[in-house]
């Protein structure tokens, strides 16, 4: 049920959306046109901490995500993260407590 990558243990779910997400960073910088060599200069990290990213491996700290991101122009992406949170707001609704109204006075 999870997958041992580099030390870290991470259901294979994880694993596998952590792997698209480096895909889909290895495909923005080309169609930029940018190597990794770039990205890498831009991002203030070596070559090889690009790849990892692109590879999707835990082991690459969430700051260097956002700086490949920066690097791309794409650092706004970061904040489509948990926004439209359907079942955290359906749990919400399920707690609001009904306003009682008071007994009508004659």
């Amino acid at each position: 049920m999870t997958k041992k990558t580099n030390g870290n243990l991470l259901p294979r779910k994880l694993a596998e959306n952590l792997r698209i997400v480096g895909e889909q960073l290895r495909l923005a910088r080309l169609r930029r046109n940018f190597t990794v060599a770039q990205i890498a200069d831009r991002a203030m990290c070596s070559e090889l901490t690009v790849s990892r990213v692109e590879k999707g491996l835990p082991t690459v700290s969430i700051g260097i995500y956002l700086k490949v991101l920066y690097a791309m122009q794409l650092e706004n992406d970061i904040l489509c993260l948990a926004k439209d949170d359907e079942l955290g707001r359906n749990l919400q609704d399920l707690h609001l407590k009904q306003r009682k109204r008071a007994s009508k006075k004659e």
